[in-house]
């Protein structure tokens, strides 16, 4: 019987973090990859990927997406070729209506963001496994989040990784006031 595989919460840091080899993130994500067990097949719910109900992919080569700016021009050179997997997705879409949860249509468009890509090409650099990714809500509260979770639970003992991608302060303009540079908040504390 193959191993289950765990869910794993990952923070992606900026996109930059690819190329970053001194990075403690960097090597903690290459050697992540070498330590869980090889899946056949990864979910990632992304930070960046927000929809009001829940969204899955299904592009069967879903490109990868730069979703970011002001970053070095050698990322934005940079593929994550890894195959989709529609098959995997209506699953998904699926266990998301058994537990009560309404998603929308599968997009059968949308490519990889940095939140799924810049993890899995140091996790698993090949770009050979199937990956598929579903958005969040972030209107919604922890509850409607647990739900999601408690849905994908299956696919953990089909050797798939559900793989959760962002950070506990993702945008920090939506967190507070912004002064315009990079890595400097000022919090607005009501």
């Amino acid at each position: 019987m193959p191993p289950r595989l765990p869910t794993v919460f990952v923070s992606h840091g900026a996109p930059s973090l690819v190329l970053e080899k001194d990075d403690p993130t960097h090597r903690f994500l290459i050697e992540l990859g070498r330590t869980l067990p090889r899946p056949k097949a990864m979910v990632c719910v992304s930070a960046h990927w927000e929809s009001p109900r829940p969204r899955v992919t299904a592009h069967p080569r879903p490109p990868t997406i730069h979703d970011f700016v002001g970053f070095p021009d050698e990322l934005y050179q940079m593929r994550y070729p890894a195959p989709g997997a529609p098959e995997l997705a209506r699953t998904v879409c699926h266990l998301l209506e058994l537990s009560g949860l309404d998603p929308s249509l599968l997009d059968e468009e949308r490519g990889l963001d940095h939140g799924a890509w810049v993890p899995l090409s140091l996790m698993y650099p090949a770009a050979d496994i199937p990956v598929i990714q579903v958005s969040v809500q972030t209107a919604a509260d922890p509850r409607h989040h647990l739900k999601i979770r408690r849905a994908l639970e299956p696919l953990r003992d089909q050797e798939t990784l559900i793989l959760g991608s962002g950070g506990a302060t993702h945008n920090l303009r939506e967190v507070g006031r912004w002064d315009g540079q990079f890595g400097r908040s000022a919090l607005l504390c009501a």
